[in-house]
């Protein structure tokens, strides 16, 4: 996982879009927090919206 918020925003979104139905199955599937992803993504103002499966 990237470490920089911007990079991390695109690899979240890219594989939400491509491989998982919703956050939960990407965090479960790679192991991955997925309160420290909404951290990281909400201190640069990004959002998870569950309708559009991304982070907006």
């Amino acid at each position: 996982m990237p470490k920089d918020p911007v990079m991390l925003l695109s690899y979240v979104n890219l594989k939400l879009r491509d491989f998982y139905p919703n956050l939960a199955s990407m965090c479960e599937d790679m192991e991955v927090s997925r309160a420290e992803i909404e951290e990281k993504l909400s201190g640069i103002g990004y959002f998870y919206n569950e309708e559009q499966n991304q982070f907006l």
